[in-house]
C-alpha cells in the first residue's frame, strides 16, 4: 500500500493493530478460515478494482489498518495479494464522497476483507471525528482534551491513537503507568493524604494524580505532593476559585476539569484557566464515521 505521506506523526500502534486485526477476522472466517459466500461466486483469477469512500464529511484514522487486513486475508484463505493507494492521509479532514484509497488485486481478497478494514476505520475515524470538534472548541484557550480509560475493551491503543489523530492528548494508558487517587482510594485508605502517600512510599518513580471535588480538598492534594489536580464536577465558578488557590501555593499544578462535560459547555470551562478537560466520551460515545468499499470492474485484459 503506497502512503499518501511518509511519515507517521501520530505513533500508529502497529502491534495492537496486528493482534485486533486476527481477532476480527477470526470472527468473521471462523476456525476454518473461509467466506461461504465469496469463495463459492467469485472466480479464483477475478480481478477487481475498489475504492474505500467516506459517506461523511469527518477525520480519517487507521488507513494502516487497510495493508494489515489486505496481507492477513492473503496470508489466512491464501486468496492473493491486494496493491493500492492512500490518497489521503491520517487526521486528514475530509468531505462526503472523498476518495480514502484505491485498491487492486483479486475479487476474493477485497470482499473477505472489507468488514473487517470498515469496522475498524470506521470506528477509528468516528473517534477522531468526534475528537476533532472538542480541539477545535477549544481553540484560543490553554486547555487539551484529554480521553480516559472508557474505552473499547481490547481497542484502547487504537482508539487513543485515534485521539490523537483527531488532536486530542492521551491521558493514562492504564492502572500501571499513572496512579490517579479517587474517592474510594481515599476511603479505603482513610484519607487524601494517607492514600498519596502510601502509593508514593510504594511506587516513588509513578506519577500520582488526585481527584478532588472541592478547593480544600485540592489544596490538600498539593500540600501532600501532588501536582496533577482533577477537578470532578466542579461549577465553573468554583473551578475557577479553585485553579486561583492552587495558583496561590507557588507550585507548578496542571489542573484537569472532569465529569459531565459537554461540547456547549467545553469552552467555559476552558476560560476558567484549567489545563485539560478529559471526555470519556472521546471513545465510549463516539459515533462511526460513515465509510464504504465499492468495487469498480477493471478493464479487460488486467
Amino acid at each position: 500500500m503506497t502512503p499518501a505521506t511518509t511519515s507517521d506523526p501520530y505513533g500508529f500502534p502497529t502491534a495492537d493493530a496486528e493482534r485486533v486485526v486476527a481477532t476480527a477476522l477470526l470472527e468473521d472466517l471462523g476456525p476454518q478460515h473461509r467466506d461461504v459466500t465469496t469463495l463459492a461466486t467469485i472466480p479464483e483469477g477475478q480481478r477487481e478494482s475498489a475504492v474505500i469512500v467516506a459517506r461523511a464529511a469527518g477525520v480519517v484514522a487507521g488507513l494502516p489498518v487497510i495493508d494489515l487486513v489486505l496481507a492477513a486475508v492473503d496470508q489466512e484463505v491464501g486468496t492473493g495479494r491486494v496493491e493500492g493507494d492512500l490518497v489521503v492521509g491520517e487526521g486528514d479532514r475530509v468531505e462526503k464522497g472523498a476518495i480514502l484509497a484505491r485498491l487492486s488485486g483479486p475479487a476474493r481478497t477485497l470482499l473477505i476483507s472489507e468488514r473487517t478494514i470498515l469496522n475498524i476505520l470506521s470506528r477509528l475515524s468516528g473517534v477522531a471525528t468526534h475528537t476533532r470538534r472538542w480541539a477545535d472548541e477549544l481553540q484560543g484557550t490553554r486547555a487539551l482534551v484529554l480521553d480516559t480509560r472508557k474505552t473499547t475493551p481490547g481497542l484502547r491503543a487504537l482508539e487513543k491513537y485515534a485521539v490523537r489523530c483527531g488532536g486530542g492528548t492521551n491521558k493514562r494508558m492504564g492502572l500501571y503507568d499513572v496512579a490517579m487517587i479517587k474517592d474510594n482510594h481515599k476511603l479505603a485508605a482513610g484519607s487524601l493524604t494517607a492514600a498519596y502517600e502510601a502509593i508514593a512510599t510504594a511506587y516513588p518513580d509513578v506519577p500520582i494524580q488526585v481527584e478532588v471535588t472541592t478547593t480544600d480538598e485540592a489544596l490538600e492534594a498539593v500540600a501532600a505532593g501532588a501536582r496533577f489536580i482533577m477537578c470532578d464536577n466542579m461549577s465553573t465558578d468554583l473551578l475557577r476559585r479553585t485553579v486561583e488557590a492552587l495558583e496561590g501555593t507557588g507550585e507548578e499544578v496542571e489542573v484537569e476539569a472532569t465529569g459531565g462535560l459537554t461540547l456547549e459547555v467545553a469552552r467555559a470551562y476552558a476560560e476558567t484557566g484549567v489545563d485539560y478537560l478529559s471526555v470519556g466520551g472521546l471513545t465510549h460515545s463516539s459515533p462511526i464515521l460513515d465509510i464504504a468499499l465499492d468495487l469498480e470492474s477493471e478493464p479487460d485484459g488486467e
